[in-house]
């Protein structure tokens, strides 16, 4: 794991966060992606350029791991059009 990287269960609840801070990498990454700039989330979290540069490594790697399986379209009448039995109720006589 990246040195600057903690991920303690003791410390925000196991949360990956900047080592000697409570500043949790989701909170760096998300003020990144919502138009902060480098100098304002190092300014208003006391973090260095090297804990953001650490906080973006750690998300990368985080991603690079994950695996994504598309769910089937949902079909109109039973849900998922991959079914091979759909149960669709008849109106009552």
């Amino acid at each position: 794991m990246n040195e600057r990287i903690v991920v303690d269960p003791k410390i925000c609840h196991g949360k990956p966060v900047i080592r000697g801070t409570r500043m949790p990498v989701a909170l760096v990454v998300g003020s990144l992606a919502g138009g902060m700039s480098f100098e304002e989330v190092q300014r208003e979290n006391d973090l260095s350029i090297d804990d953001i540069r650490a906080a973006l490594k750690f998300a990368g790697k985080l991603i690079e791991q994950e695996q994504y399986h598309p769910l089937p379209a949902p079909d109109d009448q039973c849900g998922f059009s991959s079914m091979p039995i759909c149960l669709v109720p008849q109106p009552s006589r």
